[in-house]
């Protein structure tokens, strides 16, 4: 099964991340970007450079995209993948530039060879939680885009996800660790 976990930064997908590792320990962990090495190479530049173009952006999120399902996906379909993020926080962010959503989601599925995952975590943060989270840490160059953006993101993620109809759950990311981790535990072995 290949299942996303998506939310937007400081809604505590690490966190929860770091706690299934123990649980499934025969799945595959990864993460978009980063998950390859060309993806480490593509995350650096998303986060610390001056990229002018919104349709540059797009594209080398796609083109990791592209690498990190031929390395990483595609070999493991027979095993219990667990990816911290994927495709649709990449539309969900594409959207904020204003891109089409069908347009976007055609591209992620050409990237993808039209393999989505069976199932997705969404983490939803509240605003005051969310500046409670962010205020005591040095922030990224998305974080620096301010709170209005990353609750438009958390807003675009729910309908993305909606919108390709994948059996999701909507986590609550101001619950307890605990209840969190079986909220995810208990979705993800039904």
């Amino acid at each position: 099964m290949y299942i996303l976990i998506e939310g937007i930064d400081t809604c505590g997908k690490s966190t929860q991340i770091e706690l299934l590792k123990a649980k499934f320990d025969d799945a595959i962990f990864t993460k978009e970007p980063g998950g390859t090495e060309f993806g480490v190479m593509a995350r650096e530049l998303l986060l610390h450079s001056d990229i002018k173009s919104q349709k540059a952006e797009l594209l080398l999120f796609l083109a990791d995209r592209a690498e990190h399902f031929d390395e990483i996906i595609k070999p493991n379909l027979d095993k219990l993948i667990i990816s911290d993020r994927g495709f649709i926080s990449g539309i969900a962010y594409a959207l904020s530039h204003g891109f089409d959503i069908d347009y976007l989601i055609d591209l992620n599925k050409f990237a993808l060879d039209n393999t989505l995952p069976q199932k997705v975590i969404l983490f939803e943060i509240t605003k005051q939680e969310l500046q409670n989270r962010v205020s005591s840490k040095s922030q990224d160059k998305i974080e620096q885009r301010g709170l209005e953006y990353l609750l438009q993101i958390q807003q675009n993620l729910i309908e993305v996800t909606k919108k390709l109809n994948i059996d999701h759950i909507i986590i609550d990311a101001t619950d307890s660790l605990e209840s969190i981790h079986t909220q995810i535990v208990e979705f993800i072995i039904s």
